[in-house]
């Protein structure tokens, strides 16, 4: 499919998107240097694919309604995860994995921590928005239903990720609610409502992907897909609640009555 009066390949693009994307993580890493806490990469994580979309749309000077649509939609899911991320993180010092990094080998983290914390990051953000550079770098004619069905897919997951980020957050604020598990709101329905929410965000990328016919951007959304379920998102939190369950009253039996990632009725 023709790019819209480019002068850039979109292979061009994408790898324009990669240098940025690179360029942010690597400043962010000399930030990291300064105050001593690489745990700045994750603030910064949502922040990674609004430059990404917004370096693919001026790259490819398009400026279609879906690529503006796409613009509004990943500004506002990224905004609101760094802001929150960096809200919630705030006076807490660097996170435990990468604390745990520096200490096995403090005297060589700073120069490892660039590559395989920072670099690797600004790659994973730039394979992850595949879909993002096909909806902004492609001219798929004017919005259609398939748009609209992104943008439906979107709010639903964006009410589940921010609603389950500020439900938990208000729960965690309350000390008489310390010890306990939360099993309120939507964290009822579904032990992860907030990674559930982040995937059917990035699937709603996907159909925006769709809508230009670029099927390929698959890719970047199923990779998405897999680092929350498997790797960074519901894993990593299920090991760490494993690990501090069983000294929160009732979490044996939410784990048993609850669905681990995509809601639906509590078991009796």
């Amino acid at each position: 499919m023709a790019l819209g009066g480019m002068r850039m390949t979109l292979w061009q693009v994408w790898l324009a998107g990669l240098g940025t994307a690179t360029l942010m993580m690597v400043l962010v890493w000399v930030g990291s240097v300064r105050t001593q806490d690489a745990s700045l990469v994750d603030r910064v994580w949502g922040l990674a694919f609004v430059v990404l979309a917004w370096t693919y749309a001026a790259a490819a000077g398009l400026w279609s309604p879906r690529a503006l649509l796409v613009l509004v939609l990943v500004t506002v899911w990224g905004l609101r995860l760094s802001l929150f991320i960096t809200w919630r993180n705030w006076g807490h010092g660097e996170d435990a994995r990468y604390a745990a990094m520096r200490a096995r080998r403090p005297e060589t983290f700073t120069r490892r921590s660039l590559v395989t914390v920072f670099v690797l990051q600004a790659l994973l953000a730039w394979l992850v928005s595949v879909p993002l550079l096909a909806a902004t770098a492609i001219d798929g004619g004017p919005l259609a239903l398939l748009d609209g069905v992104a943008v439906l897919l979107w709010a639903i997951g964006f009410v589940f990720e921010a609603g389950g980020d500020a439900q938990l957050a208000r729960f965690l604020a309350d000390p008489a609610n310390r010890g306990r598990v939360m099993d309120r709101g939507l964290w009822r329905y579904t032990r992860h409502p907030n990674y559930f929410g982040d995937t059917v965000v990035w699937w709603s990328f996907l159909v925006l992907a769709l809508a230009v016919g670029a099927w390929w951007g698959a890719f970047g959304t199923v990779l998405m897909s897999v680092l929350i379920v498997k790797v960074s998102g519901v894993a990593l939190t299920d090991r760490r609640m494993g690990r501090s369950g069983s000294t929160r009253e009732g979490y044996d039996e939410y784990v048993r009555r609850t669905n681990a990632f995509i809601p639906g009725p509590r078991r009796p």
